[in-house]
């Protein structure tokens, strides 16, 4: 037995959910975290110094690489600064969550008024829905556009096409312009607010125009082109985790339809959490700080359907995988028909044997179906996808 869609009936919104969790929660939680503000002046101070120190010849050439690294690490933690102060996790006034906004996206261009409406209020409300922005197409889609084939058989991760990585390096950058070109057509912004956007976007490049006028051109390589590819491939590495293994859904059940991913303690520090995604999409305006706090009760709950699996575990998935929906539950490669079931929820108290040393729900386990293997919802019995044909 193998379902192609999800009933409906199984799904829980994200109220439903929300409802149950929020009582539970510290009224801290609900609070923004101010104090992670002062991270936007250390990373712009950091960025700052690093490029007097190129233009000005100070670093011996070896390191100018490993400079590059810190530049774009600090280029990628005011992204997630940005994202979480947006969604009003840090600071809660429109104006000074703008301003955040707008310095934390500079690396990227990226108007934060653009981001408000593509990413806070239209991805938010339909994750992996058919009216999510962000997700990958379906057959009929693929089959249907030359554009849709052309950028997924050329640079989506999956497939085992190691050109792939070119979703890393280029990725965030390419979906923003995308954003920033389409968000007319589909309706995410006015006719002011477009203008606007362009005008924020315009001002982020006048002030790289800036700097590499008076960095020189190969001190702006190291102090902003090779960051810039570092950064995205940071970003990238999360985004395309949130959602790409999980169904497509008729309800927004962020369970269902949105993965977290686990890394070592350092990286979830430097990356403000943004692992944390399940949790995210059910309290988008909770800092991550409080993340755990939310996880620790989710796998409690529903330990069943609660999704996560460490970073590299995840994007090697991806690597494997398809990336075109052939219906709800089922990604296929129509290059070759090779066909994968996504993520799905577990019969309570089937758990996944991979789960190693996190394996117990009380303790946050890694509860994931291998892609390929999903366990039926309804038998309980392992469905093997294969190669079709």
């Amino acid at each position: 037995m193998h379902d192609s869609t999800l009933d409906c009936a199984s799904l829980i919104p994200q109220a439903g959910y929300v409802r149950v969790l929020r009582p539970d929660l510290p009224p801290e939680a609900f609070s923004p975290s101010r104090s992670r503000a002062a991270l936007a002046p250390i990373y712009v101070a950091l960025i700052a110094l690093a490029i007097v120190a190129l233009a000005h010849g100070w670093i011996p050439w070896p390191v100018l690489p490993l400079v590059s690294l810190v530049i774009g690490a600090a280029f990628a933690g005011l992204t997630f600064l940005s994202h979480e102060a947006l969604h009003g996790g840090i600071v809660r006034g429109k104006r000074a969550k703008h301003v955040l906004g707008w310095i934390g996206f500079l690396p990227f261009l990226l108007s934060p008024r653009l981001w408000n409406a593509w990413h806070g209020r239209v991805h938010h409300a339909n994750a992996n829905l058919v009216d999510d922005p962000d997700r990958y197409p379906t057959l009929a889609e693929y089959r249907e556009s030359a554009r849709a084939r052309f950028a997924t058989d050329t640079f989506s991760l999956g497939g085992r096409r190691w050109r792939g990585g070119l979703s890393l390096i280029f990725g965030f950058t390419v979906q923003s312009f995308h954003q920033l070109i389409a968000a007319r057509a589909q309706g995410f912004l006015s006719r002011r607010e477009h203008r606007l956007a362009i005008a924020e976007t315009a001002a982020g490049a006048l002030v790289w125009a800036t700097v590499a006028a008076l960095c020189g051109l190969v001190p702006f390589v190291f102090a902003f082109v090779i960051p810039h590819l570092v950064a995205n491939a940071i970003v990238m590495a999360f985004i395309l985790t949130n959602h790409s293994l999980s169904p497509r859904t008729e309800i927004n059940d962020p369970l269902v339809n949105s993965l977290s991913v686990t890394t070592p303690r350092w990286i979830e520090r430097l990356t403000l959490g943004f692992g944390y995604h399940v949790e995210h999409h059910l309290f988008p305006a909770m800092s991550s700080r409080h993340a755990p706090k939310v996880r620790d009760l989710l796998v409690r709950r529903w330990p069943e359907r609660y999704q996560a699996m460490p970073l590299v575990a995840a994007l090697g998935l991806l690597h494997r995988t398809a990336r075109v929906y052939k219906d709800a539950t089922t990604l296929v490669d129509p290059r070759t028909g090779a066909e994968f079931s996504t993520l799905l929820p577990r019969e309570r108290g089937v758990l996944d044997p991979r789960a190693g040393r996190h394996g117990d729900p009380e303790l946050g386990g890694e509860h994931v179906d291998e892609l390929g293997v999903r366990v039926d919802r309804v038998l309980g019995r392992p469905t093997v996808a294969r190669a079709a044909g």
